[in-house]
């Protein structure tokens, strides 16, 4: 399989991968060319999405003064929202891979819409917790559908697309920790997501006349048994995905309560704590291309557990050190540690899934991992109530060394 990819349907309704005669691996370009563009603006969709969501961790400590609500009250609309996200990752695979990728890019792009502006309007705890969900569901049809649309139109270049699209989210990760602090100095907290909700759905009208695919609606079996039987006979992609629980624990805790771990536990100001959370996606948007491209030349797994464990390490320095230099020099080893994980586990993974099943099987991968981080920011606000910040973020520790080694004895068994 190279080149770009087009589809048809056999009997069964399964999609099958098909090639054009002319296709060759130069013409996988990551931003020329139809499915360059369609990269850069489903990478675009994904920044969106990523960035309306990252508004609320900055934003927590304005968002608990002003709905009068408890950091695990805060970490439980997180939790929602990142619940929500986790469930509907196998069915936007499954989707996926019986509708087509037009369908579920473009509806999950108008029901995050949907959500953005419901939390514009979030004058109370509810409607909050509503807000939160929905914006769950879109945001939970997006990722997977995308995700297998990147692959089905790169294959010698795919983790290095991988890169520039997971990217894309950490971008939006940083632009919305500068947003929130204008938010902060200048208006409610509010105030930012109905333009989110108008950009959202400006990506759906420019996905809808850039895809070539059909939209589909019809009724899809779901197939659960089936998706959990490919599982139990694939021990290394039930691994990979067990591995890659700890980094999605880790790294839903990190967002959700970085900036006020660096304003309660290191003393920084606002500024500088959102500061310090912008930092985790500069870098982020930085080292995932680049560790995409080194995942490609010197084996995933080994650029995978190299990276993680380098996140282990530098998270066990941001425990102790001390001064705002220290905190931001630290922060940002952590983030280029932890970032340069996903594009290549996402790549590897992929790798082992059959093409007729990719997006269900993603999907489903992305549901257990995400779910189980889901979990991350109730931990958090739950552990820094009853004790600090600090013991808190040092549980997290265990979890990225356990996913490094077990990566890392994968990749050995593999050799």
């Amino acid at each position: 399989m190279t080149g770009f990819g087009r589809f048809k349907r056999d009997g069964s309704g399964v999609r099958e991968h098909t090639m054009p005669e002319t296709a060759t691996p130069t013409e996988e370009s990551l931003v020329t060319g139809h499915g360059g563009r369609l990269l850069l603006l489903v990478s675009f969709g994904w920044f969106m999405i990523q960035g309306g969501r990252l508004l609320l961790p900055p934003l927590l400590p304005e968002i608990i003064a002003d709905l009068n609500v408890s950091a695990t009250q805060a970490g439980l609309a997180l939790t929602t929202l990142w619940g929500v996200y986790a469930l509907l990752q196998y069915p936007s695979g499954r989707l996926s891979d019986r509708l087509s990728r037009r369908t579920l890019l473009v509806g999950a792009l108008l029901l995050a819409a949907v959500g953005y502006v419901l939390l514009s309007a979030a004058t109370v705890y509810p409607l909050f917790l509503v807000a939160a969900a929905v914006i769950g569901v879109g945001a939970g049809l997006y990722p997977t559908a995308a995700r297998a649309l990147v692959s089905d139109r790169f294959e010698q270049k795919r983790a290095a697309a991988f890169g520039l699209h997971t990217a894309s989210g950490d971008v939006g990760g940083a632009v919305a920790a500068g947003i929130a602090v204008v938010v902060v100095a200048a208006t409610v907290w509010r105030a930012p997501f109905l333009p989110v909700a108008a950009v959202v759905v400006a990506v759906a009208v420019g996905l809808h006349f850039l895809s070539r695919e059909p939209y589909e609606v019809k009724r899809v079996d779901l197939d659960v048994r089936g998706a959990v039987s490919r599982f139990g006979e694939n021990r290394r992609v039930a691994a990979l995905a067990l591995a890659y629980c700890g980094f999605a624990f880790a790294w839903q805790s990190s967002t959700g309560f970085l900036p006020l771990f660096l304003r309660e536990a290191k003393g920084l100001s606002p500024a500088l704590a959102s500061g310090g959370f912008a930092a985790l996606f500069v870098v982020g948007a930085l080292v995932k291309p680049v560790s995409g491209r080194l995942g490609d030349r010197h084996g995933k797994a080994r650029v995978a557990s190299a990276g993680i464990g380098f996140g282990a390490i530098t998270l066990t320095g941001l425990l102790f050190v001390e001064g705002r230099v220290a905190v931001l020099a630290v922060t940002v080893a952590y983030a280029a540690g932890l970032m340069s994980f996903p594009p290549v586990m996402q790549s590897y993974l992929m790798d082992a899934f059959p093409d007729a099943s990719m997006g269900a099987d993603l999907g489903f991968a992305r549901s257990t991992y995400i779910g189980v981080g889901a979990l991350g920011p109730t931990y958090v606000g739950f552990v820094a109530e009853r004790a600090d910040y600090i013991v808190a973020f040092g549980g997290l520790v265990a979890l990225l060394g356990a996913a490094s080694v077990a990566v890392f004895l994968l990749s050995r068994a593999e050799d």
